[in-house]
């Protein structure tokens, strides 16, 4: 028995053998192992399937983290920005995404996208254009899709939880055109870490009545009627479909924080 096995059962029959892998305690027929950490690691032969091993993520994580706080710890003020992928060239939409960008730049303001095509690549478009950081988070799909041209800075995911990390942690608004699915479950997210105080002086804006006011109905009218939101939940949302007016929301927002930092 070596330093790091206890042979304390003798003495406390309640207290069984046990192993200490460094933090890990191994006991009953967890006590013996094949082989040991050192070995697995030096030891060339052998499958590979360690590699998809959930200790092993835990370290990719952890690179995810270091390269994007590293990527973006320098980045000024920024909005990040979100929409639908699918939005054409030639919808309106995309021409929105453009104007949308430009002016945030004007204004001071990096964009952040999640790189894709569609709306994010016209945000992206129209900050880059107007002489503005072009940022873009991407992530890892079944399905190839890469970051957009326009994306002066980007960094790659593998993990949505990291990326979403990045996605508030370096900006200060949330800016959500239309979009399916990932737009709302970022939209959602965001709201909830700013009525649990997690993030403070963090306006949401949804951008395009047309297209979010049934939700901000639906939400006004049965959430928040209902009691499970309070009006001052509500007021957390932002609808707008006036550039000037969502900027102005933004900076508004930025003088709040600046004045308490």
């Amino acid at each position: 028995m070596t330093e790091h096995d206890s042979d304390s059962g003798a003495e406390y029959p309640e207290h069984p053998r046990e192993k200490h892998r460094g933090p890990v305690v191994l006991r009953r027929g967890r006590l013996v192992e094949a082989t040991t950490t050192d070995q697995r690691l030096l030891d060339s032969r052998g499958p590979t399937d360690w590699v998809h091993t959930d200790p092993w993520r835990v370290l990719r994580i952890q690179a995810e983290f270091v390269e994007g706080f590293g990527a973006l710890a320098e980045v000024p003020r920024a909005v990040t920005v979100f929409g639908s992928a699918r939005t054409g060239r030639e919808d309106p939409e995309y021409e929105l995404g453009r104007e949308i960008g430009a002016s945030l730049a004007d204004a001071g303001f990096a964009v952040i996208t999640g790189g894709g095509p569609g709306s994010m690549e016209a945000v992206n478009r129209g900050a880059s254009d107007a002489g503005g950081l072009s940022i873009g988070l991407g992530i890892e799909l079944p399905f190839e899709q890469g970051l957009n041209p326009w994306v002066d800075l980007g960094v790659n995911f593998r993990y949505f939880f990291t990326r979403k990390t990045m996605f508030v942690k370096y900006a200060q608004a949330f800016l959500c055109l239309p979009g399916g699915f990932g737009t709302l479950d970022e939209l959602f997210e965001a709201l909830t870490l700013v009525q649990t105080k997690k993030v403070t002086k963090f306006p949401v804006v949804l951008f395009g009545s047309e297209y979010w006011g049934g939700l901000y109905d639906w939400i006004a009218g049965t959430v928040c009627a209902d009691g499970k939101i309070n009006e001052s939940d509500l007021k957390l949302l932002h609808l707008t479909d006036d550039i000037a007016d969502a900027v102005s929301v933004v900076q508004e927002a930025h003088r709040g924080w600046e004045a308490t930092h």
